[in-house]
């Protein structure tokens, strides 16, 4: 799948660095300087903040801190935040933003260092939970797939994390077995917090 920008909101594309989770496990953020690369794709920083090997690290935990709260809200809303995963989520949320600035030719640019793009990333996060936002997070539908994403579509009946990837790949096995006349392999309703 690679890098994708299509959950609705920076966490929940950040969480998606890591795609096929409970399968194989493919890592997108394998070197400090992937992270780098990752914070000006999503057009959180306009340079790749200075990231080492620690810095990494500690953001890969923030990652699997957001993952498991978005987890819980998903399959278990009505069960209440670890509170190490919320100290953990507000102490990077406490960071400062980026800070935008207006260039003489009227482009806005992004600044920051390294916890300045986290802390935006965590600001999102923390903007999940507030329910005025509007939407509904949901799993993608692709068995294989572990992104998450914020439904804003009419009647929520979106399935797929992108069309153009997961929604295309289901939708093709499915094909491909009607015609075989067998059940496809990739469309059930089980979310990547329950499987393995």
């Amino acid at each position: 799948m690679g890098v994708v920008f299509v959950g609705g909101n920076l966490a929940l594309d950040y969480v998606g660095t890591l795609n096929e989770r409970h399968t194989n496990r493919v890592e997108q953020l394998r070197a400090p300087a992937d992270l780098g690369r990752w914070l000006v794709s999503a057009g959180v920083l306009d340079r790749p903040p200075e990231v080492t090997a620690g810095d990494l690290a500690n953001a890969i935990g923030l990652r699997e801190v957001l993952f498991a709260l978005v987890e819980q809200r998903i399959d278990r809303p009505g069960e209440a935040p670890r509170p190490a995963h919320l100290r953990r989520l507000n102490a990077a949320a406490a960071a400062p933003d980026p800070v935008p600035r207006l260039t003489g030719n009227g482009r806005i640019t992004h600044t920051g260092d390294l916890a300045a793009g986290l802390s935006a990333v965590a600001r999102d996060a923390i903007a999940l939970f507030d329910p005025d936002r509007g939407g509904v997070l949901k799993w993608c539908a692709d068995d294989d797939c572990t992104h998450p994403f914020l439904d804003r579509s009419r009647g929520h009946r979106r399935r797929w994390c992108e069309m153009a990837g997961c929604g295309d790949r289901v939708k093709a096995a499915a094909y491909r077995a009607r015609r075989r006349g067998g059940a496809p392999s990739s469309t059930s309703s089980v979310s990547p917090g329950s499987a393995g």
